[in-house]
């Protein structure tokens, strides 16, 4: 049989019964539900989501999406983001079909109609093109066993966007590498 260590002094009060220990566990299940708490709730997820927003425009990699992250992403994005793109003129050039389809003639609607379609064609062509070229300089960086896949499609996708939408922001001008 094993001693126990007996303490010298008493400990100064009583056990605690199971009930009060039990209450002393006990958890509301919601929280605090008073309007103060919920104001104070809904003003600090307001300022986390103004903080995540404003770093994924960063291009803070805390921030980012799992789609964003990565050096091969980061470096998709300034390929395509120095590049002019013929799908950064999808948009205008839309909203310039519907003003001219107002015009009651014909002619006019059927070539607004071709120009479109044709529009379309090249900004397919261009994605193509603009996935191809990343995904070649990808390989000539880091090794084409290397290259994760999906960047192609990524590269086209983001060269479809209109440069001042683009997510996160881009970080380098026009016509120049980073």
């Amino acid at each position: 049989m094993t001693e126990q260590k007996k303490s010298a002094e008493p400990k100064g009060r009583p056990t605690p019964s199971r009930k009060e220990r039990e209450a002393l566990n006990r958890k509301p299940l919601v929280g605090d539900r008073s309007p103060e708490a919920r104001a104070a709730a809904k003003a600090r997820l307001k300022e986390e989501r103004l903080r995540a927003r404003e770093g994924m425009a960063r291009g803070d990699e805390k921030y980012l999406s799992a789609r964003d992250r990565g050096p091969q992403r980061a470096f998709v994005r300034d390929y395509v983001d120095s590049r002019f793109t013929a799908g950064e003129m999808v948009m205008p050039t839309l909203f310039l079909v519907i003003i001219i389809s107002a015009i009651d003639s014909y002619i006019v609607q059927l070539t607004t109609l071709v120009a479109m379609w044709l529009l379309f064609i090249v900004v397919g062509v261009n994605a193509t093109l603009i996935g191809r070229g990343a995904t070649k300089e990808l390989a000539e960086k880091y090794g084409a066993d290397k290259v994760e896949s999906g960047l192609r499609w990524y590269a086209a996708m983001r060269s479809i966007q209109m440069r001042p939408m683009r997510l996160p922001k881009a970080r380098v001008k026009r016509g120049r590498k980073k």
